[in-house]
Parts: C-alpha cells; sequence; structure tokens
C-alpha cells in the first residue's frame, strides 16, 4: 500500500524532547516501513524516518532560532507540497488536525484524519457540523464525546516501541512526574500526594516561558508563579528538566509510580503507557482516556481526590510491574498500533467508489 503520513512541522518526527504527536507519527510510519508498505512521510526536513521524506519545511519551527513570530504562513507551504504529489498515493493520513479537512474533499484517494487534540471547545461544533462527511479518527473513545456526531471511522489507541524502554521488575522509592507544567496537569497536586505520602518526586518538565502575545503560554508561567515555584523550596520535589529517551527511560523504570493527576479531559496522555512498557504503574485521576488506558488495580489506580492519589500510592507494591510491561506488549504497541491503522485504511479502500466532486459553496 502507498501511504502518505503528514506531520506537524513544528517538532521533528520522532521529537527531539517533547511532542508526543510525533513520537507516535515516528512509531507508525517505522512501523508499516517494516510491513512493506511505500511509506512517505511529509514533514520537517531535519526528521529521520526509514520512511521516504518529503520535507515540508527546512527545520522544525520550534527550533528556528530567532523564534518565528507566526506559524500561520506555513500551514498554506505544507498542504501545497502534499498536493503536488498526493496522486503518487492510495491513503493519505493526516495528523494535522481538522486543517486539511478541504482538501479531503477534492483529494484523489481516502484521506483520513487522526485528531490528537482536545474536542471539548464551543467554536468546535460548527466545524465538525460543516465537515460531518470526512473521515476522522480518535485516539480514545473519551475524545469523541463533545462532538459525538463527527464523521468518527474508527478508535485507535497510540502506541510505542515498546522494546526501547527497559522493563525494571522492582522500581524505585520515589514518585514520577513528567509532562507540561500547566494547570490542567495538576502538578501541585501531584507534589502535595507525594508528600503525604512520604516519598520524594521527581518532574521531568521545561518551566513555562513568559510570553506575553501568546495568552495560553502566560497562563502557564503565571500558574508555574503562582502555585509551583512556591512549592519547589522545601527540597523534596527534584526538578530534571524535559528529558531525553534515554533519561526518560531511567526516570520512569527507576519509579514506584508515575503520578498523572489530569484535570482535563486528556484525549490520550502518551506518558501512561511508556511508564506501563517500563513495568511502572499510573496513579492517575479519572478523567479522558484514563479508564481505556488504566485497568484499576492492575496497572495502577484510578483516583477521584488527591486523598485517593495518597491512600493508593501506599498500595503501589501490590502491582505487578511484569503485568504492566504486558499490558505495553499487548495493547500499545507499535505493532498493535499499526494493525489498527491497517485496518482503517483497508475499510477506507473497500469503500471508496469513484471520487465526487465536491458541493458548492455558497458565498
Amino acid at each position: 500500500m502507498r501511504i502518505a503520513q503528514v506531520a506537524p512541522p513544528f517538532e521533528t518526527v520522532p521529537p527531539s524532547r517533547y511532542g508526543g504527536t510525533e513520537l507516535v507519527v515516528a512509531t507508525l510510519t517505522n512501523e508499516l516501513v517494516r510491513r512493506g508498505h511505500d511509506v512517505t512521510l511529509f514533514a520537517a526536513g531535519d526528521s529521520r524516518t526509514s520512511a521516504r521524506l518529503v520535507p515540508v519545511v527546512d527545520s522544525a519551527l520550534w527550533h528556528h532560532d530567532p523564534p518565528y513570530q507566526d506559524f500561520a504562513p506555513f500551514w498554506a507551504v505544507v498542504l501545497d507540497v502534499l498536493v503536488d504529489c498526493w496522486h503518487e498515493f492510495d491513503v493519505i493520513h493526516s495528523h494535522l488536525d481538522y486543517l486539511a479537512f478541504p482538501l479531503a474533499r477534492f483529494a484523489p484517494c481516502p484521506l483520513v484524519t487522526t485528531l490528537h487534540g482536545r474536542l471539548d471547545l464551543p467554536e468546535l461544533e460548527c466545524l465538525y457540523g460543516r465537515f460531518n462527511d470526512i473521515p476522522i479518527v480518535s485516539i480514545s473513545d473519551a475524545q469523541r464525546q463533545p462532538v459525538p456526531h463527527a464523521n468518527w471511522v474508527a478508535t485507535a489507541h497510540h502506541g510505542v516501541e515498546v522494546e526501547e524502554y527497559t522493563f525494571d521488575p522492582v522500581g524505585g522509592e520515589y514518585l514520577a512526574f513528567l509532562g507540561r507544567i500547566s494547570p490542567e496537569k495538576g502538578l501541585e497536586t501531584a507534589i502535595a500526594a507525594a508528600r503525604k505520602s512520604g516519598l520524594p518526586l521527581k518532574v521531568a518538565a521545561r518551566e513555562p516561558l513568559p510570553h506575553d502575545g501568546d495568552p495560553s503560554a502566560q497562563r502557564d508561567w503565571e500558574y508555574y508563579e503562582r502555585e509551583i515555584r512556591p512549592l519547589l523550596k522545601a527540597g523534596d520535589v527534584e526538578m530534571i528538566g524535559p528529558v531525553r529517551h534515554a533519561d526518560k527511560n531511567r526516570l520512569l523504570g527507576g519509579a514506584a509510580a508515575l503520578l498523572f493527576p489530569i484535570r482535563w479531559p486528556e484525549p490520550f496522555g502518551l506518558v501512561m503507557i511508556e511508564a506501563l512498557a517500563c513495568g511502572t504503574p499510573v496513579l492517575a485521576f479519572n478523567n479522558g482516556s484514563v479508564p481505556e488506558v488504566l485497568q484499576h488495580g492492575v496497572t495502577g489506580f484510578i483516583c477521584d481526590s488527591e486523598d485517593e492519589l495518597v491512600k493508593n500510592a501506599s498500595r503501589i507494591r501490590q502491582i505487578d510491574r511484569m503485568r504492566c510491561r504486558a499490558e505495553a506488549e499487548q495493547r500499545f504497541s507499535a505493532e498493535a498500533m499499526a494493525n489498527q491503522y491497517e485496518r482503517i485504511y483497508d475499510s477506507l479502500l473497500a469503500d471508496a467508489g469513484p471520487r465526487a466532486v465536491p458541493r458548492a459553496v455558497q458565498i
């Protein structure tokens, strides 16, 4: 099968540090190549892949020095590069959120989009009502809830290269937190729960940057200054900073548990399956995809409050770390993810008839 994978241009594929979507795209692309598919990756020019690489920008936009002030012009470039050669493919798989939706009506082959972000935003209701004919894939069933009438063709859970994560059958005597420092990730709850449990906490995260022009970044900076920085003075929280894969592997494998106290409907939470691949159970709040990823009392504990996090931290040694690893191998491996997407591609091709002329847009 001739497959195009279209990645966002912000980060390399795979990411040098933080970049969940790019890691998923890299894992899926390489696994499809291993299976004998003819795969082309549209991504930043400094990406690394076993597929044929078509650069959509010279280098990842987040790495540019000096930083770009506006990424919007690059979207036209990305889509134009794709259209130049889209007749070469049997299936086009976009990871550009909704940006390729209009093109899907003109594409010479099925164009399917995996949505990696949150959908619980009121402004999206009109979008998915307008494009309710475009095939889309969710990364969890929970992700679908805000827009149940969208054209969902499947749910495909993320997977990782499990063999690249070192299984630790024992773990250490600390808790780990890995993710962005933002209110919805609940780092202050993780710090409080770790203190009450008597275990030190290691935090792998980059300090937010004070970008006045970006309301989201500014909110994260204010949260860090107001809520997090004062909690670091006691010295029982180790701020590691952003980590590369080898450091992340050691951090997760050496932890007694991963803390995942999210306060928002996270569509997946890749770090949960990375922890499981290391044999490390997860203590998480019951939000978003958490109940789809974790089995309560088997691969971790699903909690509704900070007190429950503390209570279950004392029970974490009851979890069989080998079972955590087995769950990652069976449900969240690169092979399991590629199996899901092969079925999706086959189904789209089976259903594809002559390409209809897109309906006219009334101005």
